[in-house]
Order: structure tokens, then C-alpha cells, then sequence
């Protein structure tokens, strides 16, 4: 068997952004979710989606011939077990995720990762002039692409999480920065005995999923706004913080966990949800991941050593990593003395 050419296969891992942006436009247009009933010619697809006919059709070949689709007779397209995952219902869908990576906020930022990677900036924030938060902000259509996505994304982190820690012990569980509440929504459907606190910024617990002011929850939730550069709900036994830290460089980070430090009782525990990078020449998922945290945050993701040096500078005693079947890893944490 001949060994693969190595010029070519590096030639394939260069071309990489075309397949990025092929699949963000084929989510886009929604071409997956037209053949979940059935094969369709392209000429279908192309009415049903808006688009010219052919190029329809090139762009379908091409993903075709990656295996996201497939053709087969008279240029007729139907799912693959990869393009089902480009729908919009479908369990683990990665369409909204698909949607985003091609907006004009992530897209062209990285098309800045040399300034990144010379000056250790944001490449947001040297191509369009502000934060990533103050961007989304003022692009209210970029901002709930990445809300869709991220919601996407959580949806199932939040069941491999709570298949992988014992949530139930916890009288009242804090999720600190918990965005509209989905992760929270899990835990006290699953646990009924528990009680929780969801706190985000005003405009966020202003948009928080309805579902934890309904009957069913609303007696055992309760929704508050805050900042947690200032403070933190006190009192509950368990605090979460999923997919915060990776958003801010190491200071900042012990900051946010002095505050939540500040609030907590010597007995209560604190899980942080996050990637943990992984050894050398393994593991390119969180790598990278931790490239695009560079590039839109100046931020990081962590190895288990820099989220221990971390959690101790923040006034706490990492216990365990616990993994989980997603990309998250649960860091679990205990407050140290303050004596």
C-alpha cells in the first residue's frame, strides 16, 4: 500500500476553509433540512432554497464528495449520517454551529490570526475595533446566530454532564453566567429535590428560557441579574460556572472566581465546565479551540496544570476532572481556607 504524499495531504489540510464555508452555506440555505423526506434533484433545491441552479449543484457535489450528502442518479441529492446532522432538529444538530462560523464577526477575525499570533490580541478586536461582546452587541444579527449555536452546543453538553456528576446532592445549585438556562433547565428536571439559582447579565436573564418560570419550576428557580466581576449569589451548595473562563485571560479569570469565592460557603463545592487541552501531538479539537479564544477574546483554553495553578490563585483546591462523552471536562473545586 502506497504511503499518502505528504505535499498533498498538507495541500488538503490547507484547503480546510473551503469545506468550512461550503457547509456554512449549505446550513445557511437550509439544503439539509429539504431532503429529510427524501432525495431531491438539484433543480428542487434550488427553487425551494433560492439559488441558482447550477452552482446549487456544484456546491452540492462537492460536499457530496466529502460525504456530508450524496448523489446518485440524474443529480439527485439525498442525507448522509453527516448531513443529518446539518438539520435543524435533528438530536445533535451542528447546523446553527455551521451558521456561525461563517459571520462576518468570526469569519473575518480570523482571517487576522497573524496579528494575533505577533502581538497576543484579539483579532476582533484589531479588525472591527471593539470586544467581542460589544461587536455581537451592535450586530444583533450576528448575535443570535451565536446564541443559536452556542445553545446548540450546550444542549448536548448538558446531557453528557449530567450523565457524568451526581447533581442531586445539591440543595441549591448556582449557575454562574448560565446565559437563558439550559444547562440549569437539565438539572432540575433531573432532580427534583434540587433548587437553583440562574445568574447573567440583566439583558440575558431577560431572555431566559421560560421553561424555569413555569409551574413546573418556577417554585424551585429563581432568576437573578448581576455582574460577576461584582458579585455572586451566596448561599447555594453547589456553583457551576460552564464555558466562562475560557473567555478571559488569567487574571481577569481569578478575578471572576475571588468573587464567586467570595460568596461561597467551607462547605459548599464548585464545578467549572471547560475543555482541558491534552497532551502533546494529541487532541487537535481543544487546540484549536484555544486558537479561536485567542482570536476573539485574547483569552485561552487550559491545561489540567494552568486550571490548577488557576483555581488556587482564585482562593480554591482543584479535586478531581471528571470527563465527560463532550468536549467538556468537569474541574471540580473546593474553597480553600481564607484564614
Amino acid at each position: 500500500m502506497t504511503a499518502p504524499d505528504p505535499s498533498i495531504e498538507l495541500m488538503r489540510l490547507i484547503n480546510g476553509y473551503q469545506v468550512s464555508q461550503a457547509l456554512h452555506v449549505a446550513a445557511m440555505l437550509g439544503v439539509a433540512d429539504q431532503l429529510k423526506d427524501g432525495p431531491k434533484s438539484y433543480e428542487i433545491l434550488a427553487r425551494a432554497c433560492g439559488t441558482h441552479p447550477t452552482s446549487l449543484y456544484r456546491l452540492l457535489r462537492a460536499l457530496a464528495a466529502i460525504g456530508v450528502f450524496r448523489e446518485g442518479d440524474n443529480k439527485e441529492f439525498s442525507l448522509t449520517p453527516l448531513g443529518l446532522c446539518l438539520t435543524n432538529d435533528a438530536p445533535r444538530s451542528t447546523r446553527n454551529y455551521a451558521r456561525w462560523i461563517g459571520q462576518r464577526g468570526q469569519w473575518g477575525s480570523w482571517a487576522n490570526l497573524l496579528h494575533s499570533i505577533k502581538s497576543g490580541e484579539s483579532a476582533l478586536g484589531f479588525t472591527y475595533g471593539t470586544d467581542a461582546w460589544t461587536y455581537r452587541m451592535q450586530h444583533p444579527g450576528e448575535q443570535a446566530v451565536f446564541d443559536s449555536a452556542m445553545t446548540g452546543n450546550s444542549r448536548t453538553e448538558a446531557q453528557a454532564v449530567l450523565e457524568a456528576y451526581d447533581f442531586g446532592r445539591s440543595g441549591c445549585v448556582v449557575d454562574i453566567g448560565g446565559g437563558q438556562g439550559l444547562l440549569l433547565k437539565t438539572i432540575l428536571l433531573a432532580c427534583p429535590a434540587s433548587r437553583g439559582i440562574l445568574f447573567d447579565q440583566p439583558q440575558v436573564i431577560a431572555s431566559a428560557d421560560q421553561a424555569l418560570t413555569s409551574p413546573e419550576l418556577g417554585q424551585r428557580c429563581q432568576l437573578v441579574a448581576g455582574s460577576f466581576f461584582e458579585s455572586v449569589p451566596a448561599g447555594g451548595d453547589l456553583y457551576i460556572m460552564k464555558v466562562i473562563l475560557h473567555d478571559w485571560d488569567d487574571q481577569t479569570s481569578i478575578d471572576i472566581l475571588r468573587t464567586c469565592r467570595g460568596a461561597m460557603s467551607a462547605t459548599a463545592t464548585l464545578i467549572v465546565i471547560e475543555r482541558v487541552i491534552g497532551p502533546p501531538n494529541e487532541m487537535p479539537e481543544g487546540k484549536f479551540s484555544d486558537l479561536n479564544m485567542m482570536v476573539q477574546y485574547a483569552a485561552m483554553e487550559r491545561t489540567r496544570q494552568e486550571f490548577d495553578n488557576l483555581l488556587k490563585n482564585g482562593g480554591f483546591k482543584m479535586t478531581e476532572i471528571i470527563p465527560t462523552r463532550s468536549p467538556q471536562s468537569i474541574i471540580v473545586a473546593q474553597p480553600m481556607s481564607t484564614e
